[in-house]
């Protein structure tokens, strides 16, 4: 009989803790603004190592976008939902590129990100070093986190 109500207890811990985290993350994915367009600034970096999705990354060489804490809900950054399939639309002067998340940029307001230096070339040359773009979250479906690697944070 004890085993029983041991287990009981314990399986209503589990589902307790599947429920909090499946309505939790419902939660977070609805505080980022799928779609809607956002006028701000953009910059690009070329740092290497892990990018706060908890990934290698290569901002020198890959296609990629950093974006503002603000926009970060979960307190593991490797965890947030913008880790799972959220890329950035980004337009500037008739020329729109989609690069995944993969990082956060700690020294960014709410509309400015930051992008690779490949991305960024792709709209300007780098001796621009600030444009001032539109830019809009999307899903994309391309995870590219969790892990548990160590964070990355600029």
């Amino acid at each position: 009989m004890r085993t029983s109500k041991r287990l009981r207890t314990w399986l209503s811990a589990a589902l307790g803790a599947v429920t909090f985290t499946v309505l939790g993350s419902g939660q977070a994915w609805a505080d980022i603004p799928f779609g809607q367009p956002i006028d701000g600034t953009a910059t690009y970096y070329n740092d290497a190592g892990y990018g706060a999705c908890g990934t290698q990354i290569d901002a020198s060489s890959q296609p990629l976008v950093a974006v503002s804490s603000a926009w970060w809900t979960a307190s593991n950054p490797n965890n947030d939902p913008l880790c799972q399939g959220v890329s950035v639309q980004v337009s500037y002067n008739g020329t729109t590129i989609t690069v995944p998340v993969t990082d956060r940029c700690v020294s960014c307001d709410a509309n400015h990100i930051d992008l690779s230096q490949p991305a960024f070339q792709q709209l300007a040359s780098t001796d621009a070093g600030v444009i001032n773009v539109t830019w809009q979250f999307v899903q994309t479906g391309q995870d590219v986190g969790p892990s548990r690697a160590p964070l990355h944070q600029r």
